[in-house]
């Protein structure tokens, strides 16, 4: 069987880790062999920039255009240290977050060119593009209560990205939602403000009928 491509995309709070690992352990049952990675991240040059972009490492205000081209350097170590070799080897691969999310945050959020950032995007994958893209969709204010609740027990703080104003996160939200208008058949938007079990019947589903 030949490797696939799977990335998780969603506003703040959606679940796209918990998600990620449910679907990684049902597809293993299957006898696939699975990579877990994330972006920011996934290789040393990754997560040094992610603690960057995320946790303020350096001390000084990001400016945005440094900002975007962070991601897309840390993309760009991912996809030639981690996920073309896995896919090379037929392995499947599942990451938390991908192009899409800097076309809503960078693009749709931030109102950088969205042509623009199509074409630093398709230099960074070497035009790879996910076989699968699974839009984890949930309201704005329920996505931060979310959060809310798990700062609260103590598992983290809010980052750079989670303390930008709500009307940058509405904008968001809603950039997912043209992009998986744009392209149809890569997504497939899952209610993500159900029982985890529900979310994951729904993920498995979804992956079934487009991969299997």
């Amino acid at each position: 069987m030949s490797g696939k491509f799977i990335t998780f995309e969603g506003p703040e709070g959606s679940g796209k880790s918990t998600q990620i690992r449910r679907l990684s352990e049902t597809l293993e049952v299957q006898g696939i062999k699975v990579v877990c990675t994330r972006e920011p991240g996934g290789t040393a040059t990754g997560e040094a920039i992610r603690n960057i972009l995320q946790h303020d490492a350096v001390g000084e205000p990001l400016g945005e255009r440094a900002e975007l081209l962070l991601f897309e350097a840390s993309r760009a170590q991912l996809m030639e240290q981690v996920v073309l070799p896995a896919l090379g080897r037929g392995e499947w691969v599942l990451c938390d977050r991908f192009i899409d999310s800097t076309m809503a945050y960078q693009g749709f959020a931030r109102g950088m060119d969205i042509d623009t950032l199509d074409g630093i995007n398709d230099f960074a994958i070497n035009r790879r593009k996910p076989d699968l893209t699974l839009l984890l969709d949930l309201d704005v204010g329920r996505g931060f209560q979310r959060l809310e609740e798990r700062y609260c027990a103590g598992k983290g703080s809010a980052d750079r990205f989670e303390r930008e104003a709500r009307d940058f996160h509405l904008r968001v939200r809603d950039g997912y939602h043209q992009l998986a208008g744009r392209e149809p058949e890569r997504f497939r938007m899952i209610d993500a403000d159900r029982a985890v079990d529900e979310v994951a019947s729904k993920v498995w589903n979804a992956v079934k009928e487009a991969l299997l």
